[in-house]
């Protein structure tokens, strides 16, 4: 077993290197979200690798860094929320989602596609956060933005289900094949994290 100083070294870089990688966008979505190159990986394999608790730990660092990096005219602060709004933006889309990454590790590494079922389940986690405060704070907002159809304007779930999809969907998918990957190549097992 590995020290504290290591594991807390090995946090560090992970938290730098999903920060580095948040900010590439593959696909910008206007009121937040965003596909990127795997930004997610490094918070999972923290989880996976160590446990919980250095996962959530970790995962809340990495939230607080994601809000400084979104506080900005063209960001959270021009999408013209109220305080209540702002404040309850903050908790659920940074905080409590971002946070959510570190269960990642809640079915260990030992049985052979546990790594997988845990960051699928952190994931689905984080994207049901970011539906509720679609419901509760934004989609008041898709109709100023037009982001989608009128189909989909005036149905808060739908349209925070679709909004948050678009990029939650090839988020999960491509870090949960990142995590198979690694089980295949068995990163695991020769890693004595």
């Amino acid at each position: 077993m590995k020290t504290s100083t290591h594991r807390l070294v090995f946090c560090g870089i992970m938290v730098g290197l999903g920060s580095a990688l948040s900010v590439i966008h593959i696909v910008k979505m206007p009121l937040g979200g965003s596909i990127t190159p795997l930004s997610m990986l490094p918070l999972v394999l923290i989880s996976i690798c160590f446990g919980i608790k250095w996962g959530l730990v970790s995962s809340f660092a990495y939230s607080v860094i994601q809000l400084v990096f979104g506080l900005s005219v063209d960001g959270l602060l021009g999408w013209g929320l109220s305080g209540p709004q702002l404040a309850g933006c903050i908790v659920l889309d940074y905080f409590a989602a971002y946070t959510a990454l570190g269960l990642a590790g809640i079915f260990g590494r030992k049985k052979p596609l546990a790594p997988v079922y845990g960051t699928a389940l952190a994931m689905l986690l984080r994207f049901s956060i970011h539906i509720l405060s679609g419901v509760i704070i934004f989609s008041h907002l898709g109709q100023k933005f037009e982001l989608f159809n009128k189909l989909i304007l005036g149905k808060p779930l739908l349209y925070s289900v679709c909004y948050n999809g678009f990029f939650m969907l090839p988020e999960t998918i491509f870090t949960c094949v990142a995590v198979y990957i690694l089980i295949k190549i068995r990163f695991f097992e020769k890693t004595s994290l």
